[in-house]
């Protein structure tokens, strides 16, 4: 028996509130039944500190006015978790999935999206792991990727956040995901320089790892055929 499809879109780099209403836009039709199938957006952002359900005063060295102007976009988010940066050479998944044909499980959603990263990496030659009593991704007691979700009648939106060119001192305006001392990494410093764009590796990775951990068929699709009547946002893909 053939496995579901899991339509990926890759969208380049979008600005944050764009991104996010066209997920909440997507899942909207998934609920209404209009949209059939699993979706991966792949995409950047500008720089962005997003601001989780979970975000605290003492994640924010820097208040969030002085980091706006500092040509940052900051938005509060209905993900879980706690505040983090998003920006250029970083990797974003946002699975926008039907856990009704997965398992209703919260918890068990966040372990898969985990485990999709670390299935990823592996294919890069990157050993991840987990770290207890937190989400998120790390390689070698650093952490290379994040990860906050948000779900409404079982339909998925948000994921992970994968440093792959990204400069890592970014992450300094910031206690990243609440953890103080936590150290960045990316990709391109913990895999080993064997050929290849760095970005289309990690993203052809991260497509073959979620279809094997969810169980689905990847294909290459459009924002045109899912959203036909939003031309600005189907242009990108």
């Amino acid at each position: 028996m053939s496995m579901e499809p899991l339509l990926v879109l890759r969208l380049g780099r979008v600005p944050y509130p764009e991104a996010h209403e066209l997920q909440n836009a997507l899942r909207e039709e998934r609920i209404a039944g209009r949209i059939d199938r699993d979706l991966l957006l792949l995409l950047e952002h500008e720089p962005t500190v997003t601001l989780g359900r979970g975000t605290r005063a003492s994640s924010l060295p820097i208040p969030p006015d002085e980091l706006a102007h500092r040509g940052l976009t900051i938005a509060e988010v209905e993900r879980g978790g706690d505040v983090t940066w998003h920006g250029p050479g970083q990797l974003v998944g946002y699975p926008i999935l039907d856990l009704n044909h997965h398992r209703p499980d919260l918890h068990w959603y966040l372990r898969q999206v985990e485990e999709a990263v670390i299935v990823g990496l592996a294919r890069l030659g990157i050993s991840g792991e987990r770290r207890p009593g937190f989400t998120g991704v790390w390689t070698s007691g650093r952490k290379i990727a994040s990860i906050g979700i948000h779900v409404r009648q079982w339909i998925t939106t948000h994921g992970f956040a994968l440093n792959v060119t990204n400069d890592v001192r970014d992450f300094d305006l910031i206690v990243p995901c609440g953890i103080p001392g936590v150290e960045m990494t990316t990709v391109v410093r913990e895999r080993l320089p064997d050929a290849g764009d760095p970005t289309d590796a990690a993203i052809a990775a991260m497509i073959e790892a979620f279809g094997d951990v969810f169980r689905r068929r990847p294909i290459e699709g459009s924002l045109a055929e899912l959203l036909p009547r939003r031309t600005a946002l189907a242009e990108r893909a």
